[in-house]
């Protein structure tokens, strides 16, 4: 098996980001998985390297270039990106803001091109990242543009994955924003994601309530009524294991959540504040899009920067799930290619449409 060419964007230069990327990039026994190609700028390296040379942290030996069409096999290769840059660890500025939207622009360039087999992006500042070129809230919204998709925003986890239904939006703004369609459709990018990203054959999605105790009744909102559990039944209907809707504090407070392959919320932090709470080191995928990309869990941490204390386990997890899903979509589409074939049990062996006996039709 060919090793992947993963892409690694450096994220906001004032953050963790680059601590996160040495510390991992440590052990150079990662580069016979895998070969790492970073997006960054090797004086930003350089800057986070020093003090992490006085612990226990290898140095990393990176191999600049110019491309990742020249990155090596089984060395951790930089792309630089950027000309002078300066660096205030823990200080919001719009140095480090534009220092991630420079690497993150060449790094999907280099996605699209197919020079990278999967992206794996450090954290930004959402507000400093603010330009003339970047107009986005996130990641996601910026990605849903560049590759022409609608995404699906999932944490997940060995524990749990869940995936949101509005993202970036503010909570005034929810209920206004569901309609039975778009969850729906959410629901549909969900099964998808756990069969061809997961692969998780039959998988059962739970779907969240909006309002406390899931409305009782219309009591405290009628969103359950009129849209969620109609859009679950049309769902169920298509053939989709979906079940709800659920209140969310029990959902989670009873390990309901164990019994579900994945979990649909209405909004951001319906979604997030339990994952986080319940499940540490977990990773933010974005589904339905047709590139893998993959973040740590966390933000920037301006309060740790520069510090050394930053954990990269997040971060890790991140770059191997970025791996296991590129070649879960792999298989997924060999198993596909055709649908037809399968085992036939009773002779011990395989079959295709090509074996099967002609028969006449008619009219």
């Amino acid at each position: 098996m060919s090793k992947l060419k993963i892409g690694i964007t450096q994220g906001d230069t004032n953050g963790v980001g680059w601590e996160i990327i040495l510390k991992i990039f440590s052990d150079n026994r990662l580069t016979e998985l895998f070969t790492p190609v970073i997006y960054g700028h090797s004086a930003a390296a350089a800057y986070y390297q020093k003090p992490l040379k006085t612990l226990e942290y290898e140095p990393v030996k990176f191999n600049i270039v110019d491309s990742a069409e020249r990155a090596q096999v089984g060395r951790v290769n930089l792309v630089e990106c950027g000309k002078e840059i300066s660096i205030t660890p823990g200080k919001p500025s719009k140095v480090g803001g534009e220092a991630a939207a420079i690497a993150l622009r060449k790094a999907i360039d280099d996605l699209k091109d197919g020079a990278i087999d999967a992206l794996v992006t450090a954290p930004i500042d959402k507000e400093m990242i603010q330009s003339a070129e970047f107009n986005y809230t996130g990641h996601t919204e910026f990605l849903a543009k560049e590759l022409d998709g609608t995404p699906l925003m999932i944490m997940t986890s060995e524990l749990m994955r869940v995936g949101l239904t509005t993202i970036h939006i503010p909570v005034s703004r929810v209920a206004e924003a569901l309609t039975k369609e778009l969850i729906v459709e959410r629901i549909g990018q969900m099964n998808s994601s756990m069969k061809q990203d997961f692969g998780i054959v039959r998988p059962k999605v739970a779907v969240l309530a909006l309002n406390p105790h899931a409305g009782d009744g219309g009591l405290l909102g009628k969103e359950e009524e009129e849209i969620i559990k109609p859009a679950i039944v049309e769902a169920y209907e298509s053939g989709i294991l979906a079940f709800g809707p659920f209140a969310a504090d029990g959902f989670f407070a009873s390990g309901a959540f164990k019994r579900y392959d994945a979990i649909l919320a209405m909004y951001h932090d319906q979604g997030l504040a339990p994952f986080k709470t319940l499940t540490p080191n977990g990773v933010n995928f974005t589904a339905s899009l047709s590139e893998v990309r993959t973040s740590p869990d966390h933000g920037v941490a301006y309060d740790i920067a520069g510090r050394c204390i930053a954990d990269e386990s997040s971060m890790r997890n991140a770059i191997y799930d970025a791996i296991d899903i590129v070649r879960r979509r792999d298989e997924w589409e060999e198993w596909n290619e055709n649908p037809l074939e399968h085992f036939e049990r009773e002779k011990g062996r395989d079959i295709s449409i090509k074996d099967l006996p002609e028969t006449e039709h008619n009219d």
